[in-house]
């Protein structure tokens, strides 16, 4: 069944890359607009040779890490607090939902205002998109704890800590699962876009000098990077989700299909 999938994949692809070769060259659309693949191949192939583009990733990279550490780390403590601590949740909610709708770029003139084109602007961007994929999950992970469970826990005498380890992480560990991989996307396409609109050094700050530059080839070949890079960060996510619920249910029914 996986071969299977793999093969019709493959195919897809191929013929996705085979129609944009042909579009072009037939004259369907401008090729100053939209060049065929081969000549999107053979940008992408000079930027691999060049070491500005290497440090460019880098700089990526490094936004995307930090942010999403950051963004974890604070959802979840943040979120168990939250869930923990009597009444906290009831005193947050109306807090929680009118600034979790706020779109992070909107953030970009306060990001510019503190820190120009410093890493710390991309880091604020990425952050506070992230942070609120993984409260939220957290959140629900911990709502989702069996009250029977808990009572049981209680009457045996568990302690808050000993709650917290032995019975609402295992059952939020999913949801916060669910969470980091949907913020390790949040946070790349935030590390993009704070780098292509502030200009801060990087992929994105790449792609801008290339459009401005009418180097439409090297501007594709760096978008196909970006989208590259989305699809490796989603199935490195995916891996360790697996790997880090292979006791669950549902990895293992998984596994087992």
């Amino acid at each position: 069944m996986r071969g299977e999938n793999l093969a019709l994949g493959t195919a897809g692809l191929a013929a996705f890359l085979a129609l944009g070769e042909a579009v072009p060259r037939l004259g369907l659309v401008e090729e100053a607009y939209f060049p065929p693949t081969s000549r999107i191949a053979d940008a992408l192939g000079d930027e691999l040779g060049d070491r500005a583009f290497w440090s460019a990733l880098g700089d990526t990279l490094t936004g995307w890490a930090l942010g999403l550490a950051i963004a974890v780390g604070a959802g979840i403590v943040a979120g168990v607090v939250i869930s923990v601590v009597p009444h906290l949740r009831e005193a947050t909610a109306s807090t929680i939902e009118f600034l979790r709708p706020i779109p992070s770029v909107a953030l970009i003139p306060l990001a510019v205002l503190l820190y120009g084109t410093e890493l710390r602007s991309v880091l604020l961007l990425v952050v506070y998109a992230s942070f609120w994929q993984v409260l939220i999950q957290v959140l629900y992970g911990v709502q989702d704890v069996d009250p029977v469970a808990e009572e049981t826990a209680r009457s045996y005498g568990l302690g808050t800590w000993a709650r917290i380890r032995h019975l609402l992480w295992p059952t939020a560990l999913p949801y916060v699962m669910t969470g980091v991989r949907l913020a390790a996307a949040v946070a790349l396409i935030l590390a993009i876009t704070a780098e292509l609109v502030i200009g801060a050094p990087g992929l994105g700050a790449r792609i801008a000098v290339a459009q401005t530059s009418q180097a439409v080839p090297e501007m594709y070949a760096l978008i196909v990077v970006a989208g590259l890079l989305g699809l490796l960060i989603n199935v490195g996510a995916r891996t360790v989700e697996r790997r880090a619920l292979a006791w669950h249910q549902s990895v293992r029914g998984e596994v087992a299909v």
